[in-house]
C-alpha cells in the first residue's frame, strides 16, 4: 500500500460512517438535538462535510466542491458560501435542515473530489507546507491527518446521536 491509497482508504471510512448515520433518517430525526441544545446529526454531516472540502480545496488549489458544483444553493442554508461551521451558535446549528439525501450526496460529491486529489500524492507532497499561518507551519500530511481526525470525530458524534434516537 501507497501514501495515496492509504489515505483513500482513510476517508473512504469516514464515507462509511457518514452513510451509516443518515441512511433512512427523515427530516425530523436528523434535526434532533440531544438534550435540545447539541449538534444535530445534520449539522455534524454538514459540518465535517465542509471542513473536508474547505481544507483539501485549499491544500490542493481548487475551487470547492460547495460552490464550484452548486451545493451552496442547492442545501440552501442561510450561511456565506465560506461558512464551515466552526464556531456556529446554538441558533446556527438549529438552522441547518437538510434531507438525508442531500447530506449524502454532497458529501458523496466532496470524497469524489478528495479521492481525485489523493489518488496523485507522492511522500514527498506530504512535506509541502499548506498553511503558514501556524508555528511550525502546517504540511500537508499534517493537514491530511487533522481533517481525517476531526472527520472520524464528528461522523462518530451523528452515530452516537443516532444511537440515542434508537
Amino acid at each position: 500500500m501507497n501514501t495515496s491509497e492509504l489515505l483513500i482508504d482513510a476517508f473512504g471510512r469516514i464515507k462509511e460512517v457518514v452513510h451509516e448515520a443518515v441512511d433512512r433518517l427523515d427530516d425530523k430525526h436528523l434535526g434532533t438535538r440531544p438534550d435540545g441544545t447539541g449538534n444535530s446529526i445534520a449539522w455534524l454531516i454538514w459540518h465535517l462535510t465542509r471542513i473536508q472540502d474547505d481544507h483539501l480545496a485549499d491544500a490542493g488549489g481548487y475551487e470547492q466542491v460547495y460552490t464550484a458544483d452548486g451545493w451552496h444553493d442547492r442545501l440552501g442554508l442561510p450561511f456565506d458560501p465560506s461558512d464551515t461551521g466552526y464556531g456556529h451558535s446554538a441558533e446556527d446549528v438549529a438552522a441547518v435542515k437538510v434531507p438525508a439525501d442531500l447530506l449524502a450526496g454532497y458529501y458523496d460529491a466532496v470524497h469524489a473530489r478528495t479521492t481525485r486529489f489523493l489518488e496523485g500524492l507522492s511522500d514527498e507532497d506530504l512535506d509541502r507546507i499548506v498553511d503558514k499561518r501556524w508555528t511550525p507551519p502546517v504540511t500537508l500530511g499534517v493537514r491530511l491527518v487533522s481533517v481525517i481526525s476531526d472527520d472520524l470525530q464528528h461522523a462518530g458524534q451523528a452515530a452516537y446521536v443516532r444511537g440515542l434516537l434508537s
